[in-house]
């Protein structure tokens, strides 16, 4: 298999089949966290985005805080994707 090849097994699925509706947040939590744990992405949960870096920071600070500032908008938005528009006001 050479390294080009992408994995396209994906647990979004379960997201959209069960969105949250306010009665069933334990479910719906513990779901995100596995699709999010899939996705390498389940840090974003626990981990506060640190302060930006400053100019003169090493190229691989600054692609750090990048990768993690994207997921954190990627998983805010796979978030509220995932909630009934009810509870989004």
């Amino acid at each position: 298999m050479s390294s080009s090849n992408h994995n396209t097994f994906s647990l979004r699925s379960v997201l959209e089949k069960e969105k949250l509706n306010g009665s069933n947040f334990l479910e719906w939590y513990r779901n995100l966290k596995i699709v999010l744990r899939q996705e390498k992405r389940d840090y974003v949960l626990e981990k506060v985005l640190p302060e930006k870096y400053r100019s003169n920071a090493p190229q691989s600070d600054k692609n750090a805080w990048d990768k993690h500032s994207n997921d954190v908008v990627d998983v805010t938005c796979l978030m509220l994707a995932t909630m009934n528009s009810d509870l989004q006001k």
